[in-house]
This record gives structure tokens, sequence and C-alpha cells, in this order.
């Protein structure tokens, strides 16, 4: 079984950097696709990032695409999300998950993913 943990949150003023490092621990880490979440107060958990097993493809939502970049290094069992220019809108618990298999028409739903973290929390002020 696959148990992921997220870590890498706190506060940040509008406009400083982040970076978030999510964890694997179990078998067969490196064959696993990985998606970064997010989920603010009051609001539905929201896709932000996810990258193939190969690290070959990676996407990004539209709110974040230019901002935020989601890399992995398959030797360390670890996924990065690397979060620049952030925003107040931008604060949420973050959650990292990861899928045996996941199409790329469902690859931003949350749905889609088997495992997930606890998540980290990140607080962007203005």
């Amino acid at each position: 079984q696959v148990q992921l943990v997220e870590s890498g949150g706190g506060l940040v003023q509008a406009g400083g950097s982040l970076r978030l490092s999510c964890a694997a621990s179990g078998p067969s880490f490196s064959s696993l696709h990985v998606g970064w979440f997010r989920q603010a107060p009051g609001k539905e958990r929201e896709f932000v990032a996810a990258i193939r097993w190969t690290g070959g493809n990676t996407y990004a939502a539209t709110s974040v695409e230019g901002r935020f970049t989601i890399s992995r290094v398959n030797a360390e069992n670890r996924v990065y999300l690397r979060m620049n220019s952030l925003k107040p809108e931008d604060t949420a618990v973050y959650y990292c998950a990861a899928a045996k298999s996941v199409p790329t028409a469902t690859i931003r739903s949350a749905g889609g993913y088997d495992y997930w973290g606890q998540g980290t929390q990140v607080t962007v002020s203005t």
C-alpha cells in the first residue's frame, strides 16, 4: 500500500514562493502518476498539477500555469510542487495523490486517484 506525506507548507506573503514535497513509501512509486490538489475553506477540492510516472508529461490548472511547476525525483520517491508568485487565492490545504493508471481525460479529477496524503497548509497573506 502506498503512503503519501506532504510537507513544505507554511505562511508566505503575496508574491513569495514555496516548494511543497510529497514523500512516498510503499511499492512501485516510480510507476505511479502523481497529482497535486488543493481545497480552500468552503470550496470544492480542485486540481492543481499532475505528472506522469516517466516525468515526461505534466499538466497544470489554468489558474496556476506559469507560476507552479511539478516535478519528480523517482530515486527519492518524491514529487515536488514549486509555487512562485503566490496569491492570497492560493491559500488552501494542498494534497498529493497517486494513481496506478489514470487517463488524460480524467487526470484532473480527484476521483481518478487511488492514494492520498493528509495535506499541508499553505497560507498566503496580503
